[in-house]
């Protein structure tokens, strides 16, 4: 794969700077992501997520298992259907 090949579309990311991330330190897809925004645009990571892991793995000699970290979050806290439709609603 060359340097400058696009590995994170949304966020116009590089294999060099998934390499540079790794020689930095980070071990983790999620280590990654934060240090050099990977993952971070409107796909967050399902087209290139898989890709950084390979890399990762390939680079530190771990098994994706252990490099494919979860950051997934659930929802802070639930939004009625009527504020999202831009009406009022009240929770009594």
């Amino acid at each position: 794969m060359k340097p400058d090949t696009i590995i994170c579309r949304c966020e116009d990311i590089t294999y060099q700077d998934v390499l540079d991330a790794i020689q930095m330190g980070m071990r983790t897809v999620t280590e990654v992501k934060k240090a050099i925004r990977a993952g971070m645009g409107p796909c967050q990571g399902r087209t290139c997520g898989r890709l950084i892991a390979q890399i990762i793995s390939q680079e530190t000699g771990k098994p994706i298992s252990e490099v494919w970290d979860s950051s997934h979050r659930p929802p802070l806290m639930t939004t009625p259907m009527g504020v999202l439709a831009g009406g009022h609603c009240d929770e009594e």
